[in-house]
């Protein structure tokens, strides 16, 4: 007798059974990823054109690294949350390893060693183990009370030397990014207010103290405080994105219309992509962009209370405060309300590393929204469902 056999499903369970916050976010993913491209694509055309001799070059690069990066979100969202926490821990040892090899043999940018080259591929190690830092941090914090202080002391001394590291890079803003995350983390898993305001104390001290060593972090403190002072030198950057964004007006200037994307933006395809942005979309596209965020972090918040653990829980706080944190960051730099930094924003800025960071963010977000729906690979109703199957059942007597 032959037998049937079912083909195994592409989803831990139907798309029709997802909670409201799982569907939208994946929407408002799916959109964010589209607005990126299209964002990239007029942004990086006058630069590819003159440099690569082809207006769609970092385009079609963009492209294929979004594919991949969309297979990873599907990986978070199909693999279960519990085994992702568990390759945490030795997905950030080998991060933090990759971390240190940009110290001795990594590719160096403008005075900072952040780039793996391995033949065609650049690999930014500080931005791929950000999800693994979100799921160690969430592993330790949700369990902190039960587990011993020799593992404690493990684990904090490898976020410290891993933070540690990146700064060496030099790179302070993703440095204070990941400290902050995990400090937000900590925080909403109860740890007691003595210690969170002494780590926040700190972490304070070390980015002082790194501005104090570095010439270049204190000359972009300094260009931030006054970039007119020197417009033309170290403000340059700052006064051609305010430039940009004061151009676009109420309604801007139109899509593909940038003026300052001509060669007078610098780095208008990553770290300032925001400015150019606002000038071809104006006010109220910025504003639209920012209550998109809001929405995004708001969605994310109610999958984090609707979760049923402590671990999902902060997961789910990790990967929203990453996403939406991040591109606050890159937008309040842009628009001259922080210091220079090399921050880019998420699904938006041209950058593969960056954008497989971000989706699978997005992939453990929307992981957590189904499992504290209830939703696990064979039972594939929401708990609503066969909490009021189960009322309707107890009515009926059985004669």
């Amino acid at each position: 007798m032959a037998r049937s056999a079912n083909p195994p499903a592409l989803l831990p369970v139907p798309f029709q059974h997802w909670p409201a916050e799982a569907r939208l976010l994946l929407g408002m993913v799916a959109l964010w990823s589209v607005l990126g491209l299209v964002v990239l694509g007029s942004a990086s055309w006058w630069v590819a054109a003159r440099e690569m001799g082809d207006p769609t070059y970092y385009l079609k690069r963009q492209a294929i690294w979004m594919v991949a990066s969309w297979g990873l979100l599907y990986l978070g969202v199909k693999i279960n949350l519990r085994r992702w926490l568990r390759m945490a821990g030795p997905a950030l040892l080998v991060g933090m390893v990759l971390v240190a090899l940009t110290l001795v043999i990594g590719s160096t940018v403008n005075g900072a060693s952040r780039w793996l080259v391995i033949g065609p591929i650049q690999i930014q190690p500080t931005e791929l183990i950000k999800p693994f830092l979100v799921l160690q941090g969430a592993a330790l914090f949700s369990h902190w009370s039960r587990i011993a202080p020799d593992q404690k002391l493990t684990w904090l001394g490898v976020f410290a030397v891993t933070l540690g590291l990146i700064l060496k890079q030099p790179n302070l803003s993703t440095a204070a990014l990941c400290g902050i995350l995990l400090w937000l983390m900590a925080l909403a898993s109860g740890l007691p207010l003595w210690a969170m305001f002494g780590s926040a104390g700190l972490g304070l001290s070390v980015a002082i103290g790194s501005i104090a060593i570095n010439e270049y972090q204190r000359i972009r403190v300094t260009s931030f405080l006054n970039p007119w002072k020197d417009a033309q030198g170290d403000g340059y950057q700052l006064v051609q994105s305010l430039l940009a964004i004061g151009s676009g007006g109420v309604w801007g200037e139109g899509f593909g219309l940038s003026t300052q994307k001509l060669q007078y933006l610098p780095i208008q395809s990553t770290d300032f992509i925001f400015a150019v942005f606002a000038e071809e979309f104006g006010y109220v596209g910025s504003v639209l962009l920012l209550l998109f965020l809001l929405l995004f972090g708001f969605v994310g918040l109610r999958v984090a209370l609707s979760c049923r653990s402590n671990q999902q829980r902060l997961v789910a706080i990790g990967c929203t405060s990453l996403l939406v944190g991040q591109s606050i960051l890159n937008i309040a730099v842009a628009s001259g309300a922080m210091p220079t930094t090399g921050l880019p924003l998420p699904m938006i800025s041209y950058g593969g590393n960056s954008l497989l960071s971000s989706l699978l963010t997005a992939g453990l977000l929307l992981r957590c929204a189904l499992e504290g729906a209830g939703l696990e690979p064979g039972r594939p109703r929401r708990r609503e469902e066969r909490q009021r199957e189960g009322s309707a059942g107890g009515s009926l007597s059985i004669g």
